[in-house]
C-alpha cells in the first residue's frame, strides 16, 4: 500500500473513493436516492436559471438556485422553492438542507422557514457559509 498525493484528482480514483463509501453506507442504512431540477426557461426554452437539488437519507439538499437578475423581486425564487418542497414532500421527506453565503440569501430562506443550523466563518475570508434546514414534518423545529 501507498499514499499517494494528486493535487489534478482524476476522475476515475475520485469515482473509485465515492463508489466505495456509497457501498459502504447503503450496507447500513436502506435510502433512496435521487436528483431534481426545477427550471426557469425564456420563451425560447433555453434555461435561464432555477434549482437543482439531490436527496439521500430522506433529506434532500438544494445544491443551487439561481434566478437571472431581471426576474428578481418577483417571487420567482419562493416559486423555486416552493416547487421542491412539494417534491420533498411528496416523496414523504424529513426535511430540506442547504448552505448560503453571508452576500448570498440567508434572509430569503429564513423568510421561508429555514433555519440556521451552523456556520463556517471566515469563508471566504470576511464572509461566512452559512448551513440551513427546514423540517418538512414541522417546518419551525430544527
Amino acid at each position: 500500500m501507498q499514499i499517494v498525493v494528486d493535487p489534478e484528482l482524476k476522475s476515475d480514483d475520485a469515482a473509485a473513493i465515492r463508489t466505495g463509501l456509497h457501498a459502504y453506507n447503503d450496507s447500513r442504512v436502506d435510502s433512496p436516492d435521487g436528483h431534481l431540477g426545477v427550471l426557469i426557461k425564456d420563451d425560447a426554452g433555453q434555461t435561464i436559471g432555477g434549482l437543482t437539488a439531490r436527496w439521500y437519507y430522506n433529506w434532500m439538499f438544494i445544491e443551487l438556485l439561481f434566478v437571472p437578475e431581471h426576474l428578481r423581486g418577483q417571487d420567482v425564487g419562493t416559486r423555486l422553492m416552493a416547487e421542491a418542497e412539494d417534491h420533498a414532500r411528496s416523496r414523504g421527506m424529513i426535511g430540506i438542507w442547504l448552505d448560503t453565503f453571508s452576500f448570498q440569501a440567508r434572509g430569503f430562506y429564513e423568510k421561508l422557514g429555514y433555519v440556521v443550523f451552523g456556520e463556517l466563518p471566515n469563508y471566504p475570508d470576511s464572509h461566512s457559509r452559512y448551513f440551513l434546514q427546514k423540517r418538512l414534518d414541522h417546518p419551525s423545529t430544527p
